[in-house]
């Protein structure tokens, strides 16, 4: 669906059955902004455009807010507080209660072998338990599975830059270009901007790490992020844009 397409919806208001997806052999999957009122009504709560992804029977409420409310299944950056008996106390934004990451959530945890993060340790994890009677939970495996897929401790030379959560969750879509408009990454790391090396990390949480040998690269990528963000730029944008800071840069 084009970006010019997506409905925009308001709190409590009937969505049209047509835009739901509805693959017989997937649940469907509501995302942050979708409530289920038993037994068929799902409602938004929050004002913003209507997400679909037919692939993954799923839906979702696109929004900007200036507060992270976690929901179960976002991915996010979070930073090690202190550790207790059995699991680390995570921050995941100044207004959010601190989350529970257990010791064993990790691939091929044990007693033994388990992490050991120091306060200040960042970890790129999935939320697992959110409403507003309990804190929220995270792990770093993939509990059907076993695996880490990319979860885990961050390390390595780098930074974490903020941005808004809109923008955060535009850059995690599968297609970020064609669905969010977003390709700054994809330019900074191509021929516009000369091959840059470099990785992220992006949380739906408004916070994005990078990583690279070079700090000067590390800088250059977190502004031309915060810059696309803060201009609300367009592809073309953002292609002057990198063009810009690389010419600096040198």
């Amino acid at each position: 669906m084009a970006a010019t397409e997506r409905p925009v919806v308001l709190p409590g208001e009937t969505i049209d059955p047509s835009l739901i997806p509805s693959d017989p052999k997937k649940a469907l999957r509501l995302g942050p902004g979708l409530r289920h009122i038993p037994p068929t009504d799902i409602v938004p709560t929050v004002a913003g455009q209507l997400m679909t992804n037919p692939v993954k029977n799923s839906m979702w409420i696109e929004y900007n807010s200036n507060r992270y409310i976690p929901a179960p299944n976002d991915i996010v950056l979070a930073q090690v507080l202190r550790s207790t008996t059995d699991f680390y106390l995570c921050t995941l934004s100044p207004h959010t209660a601190p989350a529970t990451l257990p010791h064993l959530a990790f691939e091929s945890a044990t007693k033994k072998t388990r992490p050991v993060l120091a306060p200040g340790q960042l970890v790129y994890a999935r939320v697992t338990v959110a409403n507003k009677h309990m804190d929220p939970e995270l792990e770093c495996v993939n509990s059907s599975t076993g695996k880490a897929e990319g979860l885990g401790p961050v390390t390595g030379p780098g930074c974490v830059f903020d941005v808004s959560l809109g923008f955060a969750r535009r850059l995690l879509m599968a297609r970020s270009r064609e669905d969010g408009g977003i390709a700054v990454l994809e330019m900074l790391g191509g021929e516009e901007g000369g091959g840059l090396a470099f990785e992220t990390a992006v949380g739906r949480n408004g916070k994005v790490w990078v990583g690279s040998e070079s700090a000067r690269t590390v800088v250059l990528v977190g502004r031309a992020l915060q810059e696309t963000d803060r201009a609300r730029l367009g592809i073309e944008g953002q292609r002057r844009l990198v063009k810009k800071l690389v010419r600096e840069m040198r």
